[in-house]
């Protein structure tokens, strides 16, 4: 019988995560029962809203448990099926991540085609990253051809994405904030933005204000805090906000004030919706046709931070808390 690792929350973190918040345990290869696959992952993903899920409290998933193996996206090989549909050999997206071998229920396993794509990148550009671009631009802030587009946190997987999607709609011009000079110039000569800065060089209202002058219509929130309020400040009257994400709040151990310029919500009539991947599911066919298409063509570039070792999966998190990535971060299993 084969033995595998898997990576257990061992306590909630206070504030930022550490090591100490990590567990690791080999156990035995769990054997699959009927309608399910036994399968050996290859790839996982460490994703930002992980972070919330390690806190107790009612959310729109339910946290994980202390003493229990963590989970989150992952593609991996199926080594056993009792399952039609499935044998071994297959490659299959899920959500059992953070551990060498998952039994996976059918229902549950979407098959992926290594000749389309590679497996990664069912992780990222086709898979949740680029699921949650699309739908949030398209459903939830409906940008409009023409549109001048604000994406913050621009260099990470969706904010990349989301740039690069808004380009290819129609957007007049797209704009990108990120951490470090490299960053933004991986978005200006990589990813094609119209204009990025680094959100240390500055207020971030200045900087966006400067970057456009005539306003902007679509802001893709992955930030939140100093970045919502300047958006809300440079907005023109009918701008749209796709709420995705605030992780300059996540570690946060007291709530931060809000933006201080709400009023301007009604002064500009502004929708400001957050929004779940997950209620989307209805676009996902759009999706495939639309992004793989533009894949396929050569028209959208993406990145991967590859950390290597399930061991290191709690490393690559941690960077991603601190945003060591540029684009999606990944941890190389098998």
């Amino acid at each position: 019988m084969s033995k595998g690792l898997e990576i257990r929350l061992a306590s909630r973190p206070q504030g930022l995560p550490t090591m100490d918040n990590f567990e690791f345990v080999e156990v035995e290869a769990p054997q699959p029962g009927e309608g399910q696959l036994l399968v050996r992952n290859l790839v996982m993903s460490v994703d930002p809203y992980m972070r919330g899920r390690m806190n107790e409290g009612k959310s729109y998933v339910p946290p994980f448990e202390v003493g229990k193996a963590l989970d989150g996206g992952a593609v991996g090989e199926v080594v056993s099926s009792n399952a039609e549909g499935f044998q071994s050999g297959d490659l299959v997206l899920h959500q059992l991540g953070w551990r060498d071998y998952a039994v996976v229920p059918a229902e549950h396993a979407t098959k992926v085609d290594p000749n389309i794509a590679p497996p990664s990148a069912y992780l990222s550009v086709l898979g949740m990253p680029g699921m949650t671009a699309y739908a949030g631009l398209v459903d939830v802030a409906e940008q409009k051809e023409g549109d001048v587009v604000f994406v913050s946190g621009a260099a990470g997987a969706v904010g990349s994405l989301a740039g690069q999607i808004a380009k290819l709609r129609g957007a007049k011009k797209v704009i990108g904030s990120a951490g470090s000079a490299e960053k933004v110039k991986y978005l200006l000569d990589e990813v094609g933005f119209d204009a990025a800065f680094n959100y240390h060089d500055g207020p971030v209202r200045e900087q966006l204000a400067h970057a456009a002058p005539e306003g902007i219509d679509v802001y893709f929130d992955n930030v939140g805090g100093e970045h919502l309020e300047a958006a809300i400040f440079c907005f023109n009257d009918y701008g749209r906000a796709a709420e995705c994400g605030m992780i300059s709040q996540y570690n946060n151990e007291k709530p931060e004030p809000g933006p201080r310029n709400m009023m301007m919500i009604v002064q500009k009539r502004l929708k400001v919706r957050g929004f779940i991947v997950m209620d989307h599911a209805h676009l996902k066919d759009q999706f495939f046709k639309e992004v793989g298409g533009w894949l396929s063509e050569g028209k959208i570039s993406y990145r991967e931070t590859v950390v290597e070792g399930l061991r290191n999966a709690p490393d690559a998190f941690l960077g991603l808390m601190r945003g060591d990535n540029t684009g999606k971060m990944l941890v190389k299993i098998a």
